[in-house]
């Protein structure tokens, strides 16, 4: 007999899924507060690929090999189920490394479903981001170097912020002009 070793896990993950595991009957409705937007969606994410983690209904469930992966026992497999439903668990939680199905729909619109529940990151209302967010709600707008004054950032910082977290993380649509002899205004349109 062979054993398997022991999934190295994340103290985020260990505590998902033992959350979920002692409180939640396996599903998972709790993630650490520390956890938000973006890094949620990771965790999850990351949890899925190596198959902790299995997609139910809107939500997310603690696979089997997520119970092993704590040195717990798995649920017990209902009766009404046929001997090919009731060994899947054990060859799911032995095939390590088998790669995805490309072409697989119903994996497709798990992940899809899940993605649409995960909240669209925020800004803290105290940090150099969002100032610089109600800088550029003002009428006015503001400049790269009005930015830069009260940020303490480099122009550079300024504008991969705007192309970043502004636009690619946040979805914020920035515009921009000039008037003739002026310096370059932007706003959040």
């Amino acid at each position: 007999m062979t054993t398997t070793p022991i999934t190295q896990l994340t103290p985020a993950q260990h505590a998902i899924l033992a959350k979920a595991i002692n409180t939640g009957a396996g599903k998972i409705e709790w993630l650490p507060d520390n956890i938000k937007g973006g890094a949620r969606k990771k965790v999850l994410a990351g949890m899925f690929n190596r198959a902790l983690i299995t997609p139910d209904g809107e939500g997310w469930r603690v696979a089997a090999e997520g119970y092993d992966a704590l040195g717990m026992k798995r649920p017990e497999v209902a009766q009404s189920t046929s001997a090919f439903e009731a060994k899947l668990d054990q060859i799911i939680a032995n095939a390590e490394g088998a790669p995805p199905v490309p072409n697989d729909t119903e994996l497709e619109a798990a992940v899809i479903a899940a993605e649409a529940t995960w909240a669209k990151p925020r800004t803290r209302e105290n940090s150099k981001q969002a100032e610089v967010v109600r800088m550029l709600q003002r009428p006015e707008g503001a400049t790269v170097r009005q930015i830069c004054d009260v940020t303490g950032w480099q122009q550079h910082t300024v504008r991969g912020t705007f192309a970043g977290a502004f636009k690619k993380k946040l979805g914020l649509i920035i515009t921009s002009d000039k008037a003739q002899g002026g310096e370059r205004v932007y706003r959040v349109a």
